[in-house]
């Protein structure tokens, strides 16, 4: 008996005309189909990155990291920080709320003159030495 493959030689759709069977098969299938075998090279060639893991993503205590200002800053933000409500004028003191500004740690670059008493979550040790020198003080929370 004749193979049914050996019938068709030198028929172009081997009787199946030009839909050529079901669905989608004469483009190789519908969407991705044949990605990992008869359409490989268009994976290769237009979409490189297609399969697979890509990066990683780093832990949130890793990522997290806090918001800090330097005394310097402190210095010449203190109009602005008044201006927003961050800072008040009590008998004669300035109080610097930082914690209320979204700022986490004081550190100690620059030089402070102004006697400003400042609350915040956490300061450098320079930033405490520097504050005391100047005349004010640090309120942690």
């Amino acid at each position: 008996m004749v193979s049914r493959t050996s019938k068709f030689r030198g028929s172009r759709m081997h009787g199946r005309g030009k839909k050529a069977g079901r669905g989608a098969g004469l483009r190789g299938g519908r969407g991705n189909a044949g990605l990992h075998k008869h359409k490989y090279i268009s994976v290769v060639k237009y979409m490189p990155d297609h399969f697979g893991h890509h990066g990683f993503k780093r832990p949130q205590s890793v990522v997290a990291c806090n918001r800090t200002m330097n005394l310097s800053e402190l210095e010449l933000n203190i109009d602005s920080l008044m201006k927003e409500g961050f800072a008040e004028k009590k008998d004669g003191r300035i109080i610097i709320d930082l914690t209320k500004a979204g700022i986490d740690k004081l550190l100690g670059s620059g030089k402070i003159s102004t006697p400003v008493e400042v609350i915040v979550d956490d300061a450098s040790k320079k930033a405490k030495e520097k504050l005391a020198e100047a005349g004010g003080k640090l309120l942690e929370k």
